[in-house]
Order: structure tokens, then sequence, then C-alpha cells
């Protein structure tokens, strides 16, 4: 096996040939490039998968042996100086490169055809590609200058893949804001990664955990500069995965297409803070204070990210929020020493919140079939309601990941979950009532959206659905056929479309050789299936309709994966809780840590701690259910409900309550108008203020100097008399003066 092990260093360049070899070929061969583009996408596949297998075969033998291998190589040697390379194969390692192997892959199969109409197709793939190979490096670091080298190329691949629509205004701006926030914390782990080489001469990880715990232990007065480093290495970890103060990118981040926000801002690159606090657990964990405000930070952001989610309307944004606050529990985990919890909630969160993402697309793709749907208008909630009986597999697909992440047994979110609520009781119990809360929270929002999308009527106020179903977008999907319509019928509907040979932004359809225009930089479909009657009335609207198979076997295989997940975790022993497969896994992070991270309770306490988080998490499903059901709806639009107690003292003050907690939850906290104006506008008053004092003042005397030089001249040149014996007397006469002055001046 450890030939095996010599070879891991194609995990992270397995993918990269993928982008290479696509820049060249679009930038010397771009018609070719274009007409094969569906080989592209099948080789990006092939290659992820083989990454996947590589690493379960490296997590299996990890499982059963319980080994930690590390492979280093000099890359620069300068006297004193030395900088090793090299890949670095634990549990950790492992446990990501599989989560963004599987979740990658099937993002790629669902972006063939979610991105098939798109004009940026190849360069979709090629930053995918590119994100893969740098989220494999960085978790396959073997030191901190590794890891900061594919930090800035996970962070560049983010602002690429959220601008990816960048003709419009809102992308433009939220890839600037994703990626002057993570410079934030970018810059505080650069200036950690330099403290504690300065103080231990070493980026490897195995030198900085020993030298600092030296340090730490042996001479006091070293504590607090390795833990001004360790705070800096941690403000990297805040601004990557969310965290609050630095989570405002994030929701905004929703504006790349939907599989970005499956892969990047789901499962992968928001966890890149939660690796690295994981990886750096050793070194934290020695120093209280930083482990105290990584609890803290956790905490805060769990409740914020959860009362942000209650009253959004996009429905992407409103995941965002949930991710937020998941990661807050993962953070608040390792604040507070639960190693194998954090690991645990970061598995299974991984595959709910990519299944729930892909189904938000699914549903966003269904929605833009209606004619005159714009991107904006499809991803809006209020515009939803009774989409269960169009698109019943993306319905029971999405509700499978709601459940999962409100708590419900036996799916993949409440084992670790649980294990996180019961770990806060024992840690602080402040803490724990408010994740417990947070969890209600957490089911009632989640279903907010579940039920505002999928159930209901269908809404009569939009003019979105004529009782009339649309035939399916044709696609080039390489994975299979699409719908349930025939491609004959697919075809005849495609001859409808007038086509354009001439065009350089066409493609040729996999069903057709006929050329059709693409849609130019947005997310819009040009709708090959309008007939004459819709011309003749153009307020002819259709049903949404389920998505194409390739978009709907990614949603099975996730939804497997929630429903199984968490079997990893779950305690098998009968007699204590302290034996399972996970904790199997992360013997060597066990042992290195010097730490049993699985002392847990019996059964009986167990169940127990059990039913209380599930009683919450149906609490909140429960009240949803009683503010959003069709019911409700009914009740409401027939005045019974507002009749009662309508004009009573009890009634207003419910009403402004309500009413406050929305307008936070809608305006984000303030936080972002608070950033806008003791930040932005603040830093643009001084940049104003620096351009005036420059322009007017600096660059004012000089120019002021250069003119009065000019005019004197012109001005003496007139009073000139061309006499040299008159030039020789001035000359004389003013140097007189001047050391007349000067010896009066020095007494």
């Amino acid at each position: 096996m450890e030939h095996t092990y010599q070879y891991a260093w194609i995990i992270p360049f397995l993918p990269l040939p993928i982008p290479i070899l696509l820049g060249v070929g679009l930038l010397l061969f771009p018609t070719a490039t274009k007409n094969l583009r569906r080989m592209w996408s099948f080789a990006n596949v092939l290659l992820l998968s083989i990454v996947m297998t590589f690493s379960v075969n490296l997590a299996i033998h990890q499982i059963n042996s319980g080994s930690v291998y590390q492979y280093v190589w000099s890359w620069t040697i300068n006297n004193d100086f030395s900088l090793e390379v090299g890949y670095l194969i634990d549990p950790l390692t492992s446990i990501m490169s599989i989560l963004i192997t599987t979740v990658g892959i099937l993002v790629l199969i669902y972006s063939d055809n979610y991105m098939s109409h798109d004009q940026g197709y190849l360069r979709f793939f090629a930053y995918m590609s590119f994100f893969n190979t740098s989220m494999l490096g960085l978790v396959t670091s073997s030191n901190l200058i590794q890891i900061y080298i594919f930090w800035e190329l996970v962070g560049m691949c983010s602002y690429l893949l959220i601008g990816f629509w960048f003709t419009r205004p809102s992308a433009a701006n939220a890839c600037q804001k994703a990626f002057v926030t993570n410079r934030v914390g970018d810059f505080g782990l650069l200036l950690g990664i330099l403290g504690l080489y300065w103080i231990t001469g070493s980026f490897e990880f195995r030198d900085l955990f020993e030298i600092c715990k030296n340090l730490i232990y042996n001479n006091g007065k070293n504590l607090l500069f390795v833990s001004l480093c360790a705070l800096f290495l941690f403000a990297g970890a805040v601004a990557k995965s969310a965290q609050f103060p630095l989570h405002v990118w994030l929701p905004d981040a929703m504006e790349g297409p939907t599989p970005i926000s499956a892969l990047i801002h789901a499962a992968t690159m928001v966890a890149a803070g939660i690796f690295l606090v994981a990886r750096l657990f050793p070194l934290l964990i020695d120093i209280p204070y930083i482990m105290n405000l990584i609890s803290l930070i956790g905490i805060i952001t769990i409740f914020l990210g959860a009362t942000l989610a209650l009253a959004q309307k996009d429905i992407k944004r409103g995941l965002a929020y949930s991710t937020m606050s998941q990661l807050g529990y993962m953070m608040l985990a390792l604040g507070m020493g639960s190693y194998r919890a954090a690991l645990f909630h970061l598995i299974t969160h991984a595959y709910s919140k990519a299944l729930l993402f892909l189904g938000s697309g699914s549903i966003i793709h269904s929605m833009e079939t209606i004619v005159g749907y714009s991107p904006e208008k499809s991803q809006n909630m209020v515009l939803m309601g009774g989409l269960t009986k169009h698109v019943p597999i993306t319905k029971n697909t999405f509700l499978l990941g709601t459940l999962s992440l409100c708590g419900i047994p036996p799916l993949a979110c409440f084992w670790s979950k649980d294990e996180i609520l019961n770990d806060s009781w024992l840690y602080s119990p402040s803490f724990a009532i408010i994740a417990c809360f947070t969890a209600g929270l957490t089911a009632f929002y989640m279903f907010r959206i579940y039920l505002v999308t999928f159930e209901g009527y269908l809404n009569v106020h939009c003019k979105n659905y004529s009782g009339k179903k649309s035939s399916l977008l044709y696609s080039i999907s390489l994975w299979g056929k699409e719908g349930s319509k025939t491609i004959k019928k697919k075809i005849r509907l495609l001859t409808l479309l007038k086509t354009n040979n001439n065009e350089k932004d066409s493609f040729f359809s996999f069903f057709s050789k006929k050329v059709y225009r693409l849609d130019r930089n947005v997310r819009k479909m040009i709708r090959p299936f309008i007939t004459i009657n819709q011309f003749a009335n153009k307020n002819t609207f259709f049903y949404p309709q389920e998505s194409d198979n390739t978009m709907l076997f990614p949603l099975c295989a996730l939804a497997l994966f929630t429903l199984f997940v968490g079997a990893v975790g779950i305690p098998f022993n009968h007699e204590r809780l302290d034996f399972d497969i996970l904790s199997k896994w992360l013997n060597p992070t066990t042992n290195l840590l010097h730490k049993n991270l699985n002392n847990y309770g019996d059964w009986y306490e167990f169940v127990i701690n059990a039913i209380f988080s599930v009683s919450i998490s149906f609490f909140g499903i429960f009240l949803a259910s009683l503010l959003y059901s069709p019911v409700y709806s009914s009740l409401q639009n027939l005045d019974l409900i507002n009749s009662f107690d309508k004009k009573g003292p009890k009634r207003i003050f419910w009403d402004k309550i309500i009413n406050k907690v929305y307008n936070w939850s809608y305006n984000r906290g303030y936080i972002d108008a608070f950033y806008e104006i003791s930040l932005t506008k603040v830093i643009r008053g001084l940049a104003e203020l620096t351009h005036f004092f420059d322009g007017r003042l600096i660059d004012g005397i000089t120019n002021g100097i250069g003119v009065t030089s000019f005019f004197i001249g012109e001005s003496i040149k007139y009073v000139g008399g061309g006499r040299i014996s008159s030039y020789l007397f001035l000359y004389l006469f003013s140097v007189s003066i001047f050391l007349l002055i000067s010896y009066f001046l020095t007494f």
C-alpha cells in the first residue's frame, strides 16, 4: 500500500490538463474546440472519477491500518533557509478529497445539461476543473506555504465563477465583494504564516505543532505572540467559511450559476476554512483564548445565519444563509474541542446542502421554461407555489434534503447536529441554549422554503401558468435522453426556430444538425417550443415541468448520500457509544491530539438528547406549517384568522415583533448597510479628501512654482537691456545683499 501512497501526488494534478488544454484550444483552435465541447465534459468527469477512486482506496486503507503518510522534497535551499513541498495523506485529507470528488462529479454531470445553452459552456468547465485542482491541492498540502498558494488559487476560481455572467452588474459586484472580503482574511492568514515561521523556522505542520507546544509550556512570554499568530490564521478561516463578521460575501455569491453554489458555496470552498482550523487543531487546542474565540464566533454565526434566512425571498439566498449557519455549527464544535463532531457535520452537511442547491437549480430551470420569466423572477419564491405535481422528483429529493438539515432521523444531518448539541451542553449551557433554539429556527426557515416553493396553490397573482404544458428545451447533454417527449417531436418543434448559420455564437444541437443562436452572456433561454398560437397571444404562459434526466440523476444520487452517509458516524456498540466507522477513521488524528474525542454516554442518554433535539425541530416545522401551509393560506384569504382579536393590544404587540424580525432578516441584519456607511463611504470620503489634497495642494504648489517661474522669466526678459556690465552689477549687488543678511543672522 505504501507504493500507492507514493503516487498520491496525482490527486490534485490529474484534473489540471483539462483547463490547460481548453485554454490552448480556445486560443488556437476555437471552432474545433467548441464543436467538440461534449468531449471535454466527459474527460472532466472521467479524470475526477479516477481521483475519487484513488481517494476512496486511500481512505479504506487508513480505516484498516490507521496510517498517515507524508512525502516532501526540497524546492529551494539557500543557506539556512529551506523550502520544502510535498503532500500529506491523513484522515482529514481523505475525508476532504472524497467530498470534493464525489460532489464535484455529480455537479459536473448536472452542469452538462444546466449550462448546455450557455455561450460560456467551455469556460465554465475550465473554471470548474481548475477549481477542483486547487481545492485538492489545498487539502493535500503538507505545509502552510503550500496551503497559502492553493488558498489563493481557490479564491481566484471563486472570483471567476461568481462573476461568470460578468455582464450582469449584480454578478460583477458580487465577485468583487467576495474578492475584497476574502482579501481581508487572506492578509491575516499571510501574517499568521510569516509570524509562525519567524518563531519556529519551519512551515511544516509537525514541526510547528511541536515547537509551538514547547514555547507555550516552557516559555510563557511567547504565548501572546503565538496566540496573535493563531488569531491571524483564524482570520483566514473566518473569511473563507463566511463567519461573522466577514460573512457578507456569501449571499451575494449566489449570482453565479447554481452548480457553482452547490459545489463551491455549499460543499467545498466554504469548507476550506473549517479544514484549515481542523488542520491546525493540534496547535489551537493548546491556546484556550483562541479556542474560546472560535466557539464564540461559531455561536454568533449560527444564530445570525438562521435569523437572516427567515425572510429571504430568493431561494438560493435563503440556502446561502443556511450554509452560513451550519458552518457556524462546525466552527462551534471545533472551538469546543469536538473535532470528530465538526468533521462529521462537515460530511453530512456537504451532501445535504449540495442536494438542496442542485434542487433549487432544478426549480429555477423549470421556472425559466415559463415564457417571459427572467432569471431574477425564476429564483423568487414568492412567484412559485404548487410545484409538487409539476416537478415531483425534484420535490421529493428537496424534501429529503430539507428534513436532513432540520435534523430529522434517520437522515444524515440528524446524527452530526445532535452530537454537536450534546457536546455544547457540556461546554457551555448558554451556548447550548442558543444552538438548540437555532436548530428550531433551521427547521422553521427550511420548511418555509419548502412549503412556499412546492406546496400550496398556484400563484394566481402572477401570470405564471395557463394550464398548457410546454415542451422541454433541447439539450446537447452527453449523459442520456431528456424528459418524456420523443426526439422526433423535439426536432419538429426545433424547426420552428429561425436559424442563422453565420452566427459565431451558435452551436449544433445533439438532436439536430441545425444551428441555433445562443443567448449572449446571460442565463436566459431561447425557447424553441413556442407555437404559432403564442405569437398571436403574447400573454400565454406554461406550467413549469420536470428537469431532464441528466439533472435528476445527481439529485437522486445525493438523496441516497443524504439517507445513508450518516451511517459512518452512527455508533454500533450497544454498551457505550465509543466505536463507529468515523472514529476508527480518525484514529491517527485522535492519537496526535492525545485527547479522547469520543467520550459519550450510553444509549439511554443518547436517546433522551435525541428526543429533545428532534422535538425542537418538529416544533419549528409545526410553526412553518401553521404559517405557510395551504390551509393557513385559505383561512387568511377568507379573513378568518385576521378577524380574531384584530385590533387588540396583544395582536398589535405581536405584529410589531413580527415586523421587526422580518425587517431585520430581510435587510440582512443591517450589517451590509453598516459596512456601506462605516467602511465604503468613509474610505471613499478619505480617498476623495486625499485626491483633493494631492491635486489641489501638492500638485498646486508644484504647478504654482512652475507657473510663477514662467511668468517671472517672461517679465524679466523685457527688463534686460543686453548690456553685460548691467548684468554683472545686478549679480554682484544681489550676492552682496545675501552675504550681509547671512552675516547678521549668524550673530
